[in-house]
């Protein structure tokens, strides 16, 4: 499945940082646009993994 989020940049000091509201919690931060567009794209697959295996009914 695929799934498209907007990302929020913006530039703090020598930093940028990317946010966004569909995914509470996923960000990235890093010294170029291009790195911190990499650094938040694992932020939200990591948190997606985490709610998909947190998610599944586990039996008792």
């Amino acid at each position: 499945m695929r799934h498209q989020f907007t990302a929020i940049i913006e530039r703090d000091g020598g930093w940028f940082i990317a946010q966004c509201r569909e995914v509470a919690g996923a960000n990235g931060q890093e010294k170029t646009p291009e790195e911190c567009l990499e650094d938040f794209d694992q932020a939200i697959n990591l948190i997606l993994e985490d709610r998909d295996e947190t998610s599944v009914c586990q039996p008792e």
